[in-house]
């Protein structure tokens, strides 16, 4: 099932699991995405586009933290599964992140589920 993990050179701060479902890319983000470890979840992100894997599903229920950076990461890689038809849904976010995305009105712009089973249905 799992077929990849990105591990972080910054004391483990950041795990990216990779799996796909179905029609479904799921990344798996456990810890902290900022500005140190935002390339670990940028690049299984935009090497799922590249492959033409453009529904794009964000387990964020590992996810203790994200700042601008990270935030960043997910927009650009909205942009650019949305333009080749896809999109990116984020599910099962804790409150710390989700704050993150409603102070800045970025909640808008994605597709967010209460959990991963929901985003995998919808």
């Amino acid at each position: 099932m799992g077929r990849e993990t990105v591990g972080s050179a910054n004391q483990g701060r950041l795990l990216v699991g990779v799996r796909t479902e179905g029609a479904s890319e799921i990344l798996t983000p456990a810890g902290e995405l900022d500005h140190h470890t935002a390339e670990l979840l940028r690049e299984p992100l935009e090497a799922a586009v590249a492959q033409g894997r453009t529904r794009l599903v964000v387990d964020c229920s590992q996810l203790e933290f994200c700042d601008s950076t990270g935030l960043n990461v997910l927009l650009g890689a909205r942009l650019k599964a949305e333009g080749s038809g896809g999109a990116v849904h984020l599910a099962a976010m804790r409150p710390a992140v989700a704050r993150v995305f409603e102070i800045t009105g970025a909640g808008v712009v994605f597709e967010i589920h209460d959990s991963l089973e929901a985003a995998l249905g919808g």
